[in-house]
């Protein structure tokens, strides 16, 4: 194997490994929300309602995490394109190197 070849192997191996994070994370979190869900169905007075704020906390903040860790894993190619980064290194070499240019 090329060094090339060797590097985008280990890109792509820590690029699976983020996502296999992301998806495990996400199995956690409804595994342990759908456990919530039935002990707080369980723990309920016959005339309350499963409605109540306090019943979606966990769900509600864990998500937000949920969330950014899916941003965090999808997000950079999501908002910025796949050659984001390679072409803003191009772009910020070839203005430093006008701007020294400049000062020759």
């Amino acid at each position: 194997m090329t060094s090339q070849e060797q590097i985008q192997y280990e890109n792509a191996l820590k690029r699976v490994k983020k996502v296999k994070g992301f998806y495990t994370h996400l199995i956690v979190y409804v595994v342990i929300n759908i456990m919530i869900i039935i002990v707080n169905i369980q723990n309920l007075d016959k005339e309350d309602s499963y409605f109540q704020i306090e019943n979606f906390f966990t769900a509600f903040f864990w998500g937000i995490g949920l969330l950014s860790h899916a941003l965090s894993v999808f997000g950079p190619n999501l908002f910025l394109g796949k050659d984001w980064e390679d072409k803003k290194i191009k772009e910020l070499m070839e203005k430093e190197n006008s701007n020294q240019q400049k000062w020759q």
